[in-house]
């Protein structure tokens, strides 16, 4: 069965972790992603990672991560020749995904607007810290400092601790997968419109927008929102210590809440509202705690979930891979092999399944510039031309 983006092309010219995965999210349904490098500098995330040698060999964890389906070819964008290259594979191309300073590409005569006179059906999407336009349009930011800038760690951590970052880069897989999204709305509206169409994605829109209903609360009645680590607002919706670890309660709306204090067999704790769930938390969670201290975690869980009251053991990384259910549900891929990489490796494909030609992975994550020649030579490129441009250090 046909994927969603077979027959798609996309130059992704992006680096680190948000561009790349947008382009990912593209190449598991199908899409053909040509990955851009300069020469002499590689993807900052090929040397970043959790294993020193595969770091050493420009193959690191964090490049694997959302490297697989893509062909990688090298490409010195600052000679009139690497440029005259980039145009040719736009003209044939669906999309173009940058995340590069605002108008460095501009600069360069690569910018959306050169671009489409090229190709009017181009999608060319930039990613950027803080978008195309406005007074920090210029300036740059990782997943952390976004973090800073936006409030989210500020209302991250515990009352006595914080602000704290999260701690996986949740706002640079956000925003590749909020790109992902975009690219694939500007591509269906290109269905109907037959053109092309120019996307600024700002990772500080996206930090916003995981923020929304933070945001429209503040923006309502001014409560600014503070870390309060495990302790929800709602005492049946927080952690609590149990024999051998923490346990986190679900128990969110009134239904819940009311099956909880029932299965625990205190019904006098019921309350038939949330304001009446506010005003007696600190008692509900000393009851809670109290409870709760009496088994272990797992039986916990096993206890509640058997009774639709939604809970979990906290677990490490470790014990969550462990789980047979997310054997079961197959979004995560095994690498047997892949060049530059000694050994099996696992990777994660996407966070949904189809009933067909859904994501699916085909070809391993590539070496730095292993596509190059072949690339080159399906834009029609002879040899002596190819040999040319490596020699000039053009590719």
């Amino acid at each position: 069965m046909t994927r969603p983006f077979e027959g798609i092309r996309i130059i992704d010219i992006t680096h680190v972790l948000a561009g790349p995965f947008a382009a990912y999210q593209l190449a598991v349904l199908g899409a053909d992603v040509i990955k851009v490098e300069h020469p002499d500098d590689p993807d900052q995330s090929r040397g970043s990672g959790t294993d020193r040698a595969l770091n050493r060999a420009q193959m690191g964890t964090s490049f694997l991560t959302q490297a697989s389906n893509k062909r990688a070819i090298t490409l010195d964008l600052k000679q009139e020749e690497g440029r005259e290259v980039l145009k040719r594979l736009a003209a044939q191309a669906d999309v173009l995904v940058e995340n590069f300073r605002p108008g460095a590409f501009a600069a360069l005569g690569l910018g959306y607007e050169a671009m489409s006179q090229i190709n009017p059906r181009l999608v060319y999407c930039s990613i950027s810290a803080f978008g195309q336009d406005g007074p920090r349009r210029e300036q740059t930011a990782y997943d952390h400092v976004i973090q800073a800038t936006s409030g989210l760690m500020a209302m991250t951590g515990t009352e006595e601790v914080n602000p704290i970052k999260f701690g996986a880069p949740a706002v640079d897989y956000a925003t590749g997968t909020m790109a992902a999204f975009a690219l694939a709305s500007a591509l269906f509206q290109r269905e109907r419109t037959g053109k092309g169409q120019h996307i600024d994605l700002a990772m500080l829109d996206v930090a916003m927008i995981l923020m929304s209903s933070h945001l429209t609360g503040y923006l309502r009645n001014g409560h600014e929102p503070r870390p309060h680590g495990n302790k929800q607002p709602y005492a049946t919706n927080s952690a609590y210590e149990a024999k051998d670890g923490l346990l986190m309660i679900g128990a969110s709306n009134l239904g819940q809440q009311r099956r909880l204090w029932t299965v625990l067999e205190r019904p006098d704790m019921i309350k038939a509202d949330n304001e009446a769930r506010e005003a007696d938390r600190e008692r509900e969670a000393a009851v809670l705690a109290d409870i709760i201290r009496t088994r272990t975690a797992d039986e916990w869980e096993r206890f509640l979930q058997a009774r639709h009251v939604p809970a979990a053991r906290v677990r490490t990384m470790r014990e969550a891979l462990a789980d047979p259910h997310l054997t079961a549900r197959g979004n995560i891929h095994r690498h047997q092999r892949a060049a530059g990489v000694d050994g099996p490796f696992a990777v994660p494909i996407a966070a949904f399944k189809f009933a067909h030609g859904g994501p699916s992975i085909e070809t391993p994550p590539p070496r730095f510039g292993a596509d190059t020649e072949v690339v080159l030579t399906e834009l029609g490129y002879t040899q002596g031309q190819i040999a040319a441009l490596r020699a000039a250090r053009v590719i």
